[in-house]
Order: C-alpha cells, then structure tokens, then sequence
C-alpha cells in the first residue's frame, strides 16, 4: 500500500468515525454558548484529538508487541459489534 494511500484510508477511517460523535457534538455545543471564539474552540479541540490520538498510536504499538494485529481487529470489530447492538436494543426498548 501507498504512502499516500494509507494515509487517505487513516483520515477517511477517523473522519467518518468522528461525525456525530460525542466529541463533535461538545465541540458544537462549547462553539454554540459563545462563551469562547470559534477559534479558542477549535484550537482546544483540535489539540485535544491530537493528543488522544497520540495515545491510541502509542498504545497500539505497545499492545501489537504481546497481541497479533489481527486479533486486535477481531476483538475491535466485536466490541462495535456490541456496542451496535446494545445501542439499538435501547432505542428499540425506548420506544416501544
């Protein structure tokens, strides 16, 4: 794989996973009070997803030395998985 290829594929990955998250609705809500300039906003943010961030990178290299990265896929993928589930389970439940 490219280079440029996989960095296209990471920030599509983060981006997507990132819309509607909790994290970008606190953005929209500390931008949305007006308490603080756009600006200060998106510069807090922003370094605050950069340094979280920079704690998966390193995490993940730390873990990939003791579990196979394809496990962690695996367990990664199962734990959305249920994560999806429970989430519309409770809607589900919610509604009825």
């Amino acid at each position: 794989m490219t280079e440029l290829k996989a960095l296209a594929i990471i920030f599509a990955t983060v981006f997507i996973a990132e819309l509607g998250d909790k994290t970008q609705l606190a953005t929209l809500l500390y931008s949305a009070e007006g308490k603080v300039s756009p600006f200060k906003v998106f510069l807090a943010s922003g370094l605050a997803l950069l340094a979280a961030c920079a704690i998966g990178v390193v995490a993940g290299q730390w873990v990939a030395k003791f579990v196979n990265p394809q496990t962690l896929k695996l367990v990664a993928g199962v734990g959305f998985i249920l994560i999806g589930a429970l989430t519309l389970y409770s809607g589900l439940k919610t509604s009825a």
